[in-house]
């Protein structure tokens, strides 16, 4: 949001706060920008939709800096969740499994989407209560850490199921614990 600042505002009258952030009250915009200037201080509109519209005295360079910088930090802290995918196929043996297991609940726990896939090649097809079996079992077993979206789903040749991470809504406990002495 790019504000008016001096010259810029071309209101008859403003109400004017200062630095500190006390009131100055309505006062022609010439005015306002004569204070600013024997301030050393920038004039800024905050407020445009108010009438009269407000403007407050501020050093805009540096306000703009303080801006960018908090706005950095933020999306410095944010997760984006990413949606990882598990392939597999029908004839999958117990200890690919568990490493696909293992990977999956790696990812959910990084707090991301995962999509499991069986993908069926030629006879297969005729089998994909194997592969529905295989996805419900994957999704039981990743139970403590996500929770099925949605049942599995045939798609051309690929049966897939979404698992997402579950959300701790648990209280957290006191660690301040009370002990009485007689």
């Amino acid at each position: 949001m790019s504000h008016q600042i001096n010259d810029e505002i071309t209101d008859k009258e403003v109400r004017l706060i200062d630095a500190a952030g006390g009131q100055l009250g309505v006062m022609s915009a010439a005015a306002a920008l004569e204070k600013a200037f024997e301030a050393n201080l920038d004039l800024v509109k905050i407020s445009p939709n108010a009438t009269p519209p407000v403007c407050k005295l501020m050093d805009y360079g540096k306000y703009r800096f303080e801006q960018t910088k908090r706005e950095k930090e933020a999306k410095k802290n944010q997760h984006v969740v990413e949606i990882k995918e598990v392939r597999m196929s029908p004839s999958i043996d117990v200890g690919d499994f568990n490493v696909k297991l293992r990977n999956a609940q790696k990812f959910l726990a990084d707090g991301n989407r995962v999509k499991v896939t069986v993908r069926f090649r030629g006879r297969e097809m005729a089998h994909t209560d194997i592969g529905k079996a295989q996805l419900l079992k994957f999704a039981e077993q990743c139970g403590e850490v996500a929770t099925l979206e949605k049942d599995p789903k045939l798609d051309g040749r690929h049966m897939s199921i979404f698992l997402s991470p579950k959300v701790n809504k648990e209280p957290k406990k006191s660690s301040k614990e009370t002990t009485n002495h007689a």
